[in-house]
């Protein structure tokens, strides 16, 4: 058997961490190139049904102008928060703000949702996720919605990322549906020449404890991010630079409860609202009351 050299070795170890470098290099800079301003079109169809008499649920289309912000850029994170631009009454912008996308680099610390509202806490070793991204995704008050791991593919020209989530029933059925209770979600994020596209490939579920899931149709879901010229989006980044201190401050009151590491249960809502409603209504510098707010919607442990 021939021994590697000193030399030898340190060639081998010089030429795996450049790989290792290049491959991460290319995986920030997809992240990032999901930033700007995008026109943007949601479609959701279901394709098939597993239960008897299933009746298909009308097709969802959905159009819009958003902003992807950059909010943070460190060596094992990146930040990126969405932000949908409309028109009130008389005509002016009016800014939503919508999901957020954390990525972190071989991050080992999860919420997965189970049902009803609860994430419960799990752990990986290092190995299970070396040279993987984690993207978590967050509703609109900051509060948790799905995460998963998985390693950018960077190959004959494309740029994709995916992977497999549990979360709650999306934002368009979370209010008209009773009869699943959680979506498992098979998510490709692939950047593109013109933008970049969220495709989707989800199972509706309905989940009862001590008892199998039972799938009762799947969908398919296609979000298309055409980029635009970032003009465009003017008013969603001067809003953002008028209220990005208090969203910082709701992400590190929610930091502080996700660093507890144990289960979390949320109430839907409170006095009959739900938690967005009373983060919308604060003006950026009452952020003294975010706290209390936001301990009202978790849920005791027993």
């Amino acid at each position: 058997m021939n021994a590697f050299t000193p030399v030898a070795l340190f060639a081998l170890f010089v030429t795996i961490a450049n790989s290792v470098a290049a491959q991460n290099a290319q995986d920030v800079k997809s992240i990032k190139s999901m930033c700007g301003c995008y026109e943007v079109s949601f479609e959701f169809g279901e394709t098939f049904a597993y239960q008897p008499n299933y009746k298909f649920y009308d097709n969802y289309k959905s159009a819009g102008l958003e902003w992807v912000q950059l909010v943070e850029d460190s060596k094992d994170k990146i930040v990126l928060q969405h932000l949908l631009i409309g028109k009130d009454s008389t005509g002016a912008p009016f800014i939503t703000k919508h999901w957020r996308q954390d990525w972190i680099y071989q991050n080992r610390f999860f919420y997965q949702y189970q049902q009803d509202q609860t994430w419960t806490y799990h752990q990986l070793s290092p190995k299970q996720v070396k040279g993987q991204w984690t993207q978590k995704v967050f509703q609109v008050d900051d509060s948790p919605r799905y995460e998963a791991t998985a390693t950018w593919v960077h190959i004959d020209g494309r740029h994709y990322w995916e992977a497999t989530a549990d979360s709650p029933l999306p934002r368009r059925e979370f209010t008209k549906r009773s009869d699943y209770d959680l979506l498992k979600r098979r998510n490709r994020q692939e950047i593109t020449d013109y933008g970049w596209i969220h495709e989707q490939d989800n199972d509706k579920i309905v989940r009862r404890s001590n008892q199998p899931d039972t799938l009762i149709a799947r969908e398919k879901g296609l979000d298309i991010y055409r980029r635009v010229d970032d003009s465009r989006c003017q008013a969603a980044q001067d809003w953002w630079a008028k209220n990005q201190l208090f969203w910082k401050a709701v992400r590190a009151e929610w930091a502080q409860i996700y660093n507890r590491q144990q289960t979390l249960q949320l109430h839907k809502t409170v006095d009959n609202q739900p938690l967005f409603m009373y983060l919308f209504r604060l003006n950026p510098e009452q952020t003294n009351e975010i706290a209390a707010i936001i301990a009202k919607f978790i849920k005791k442990q027993p």
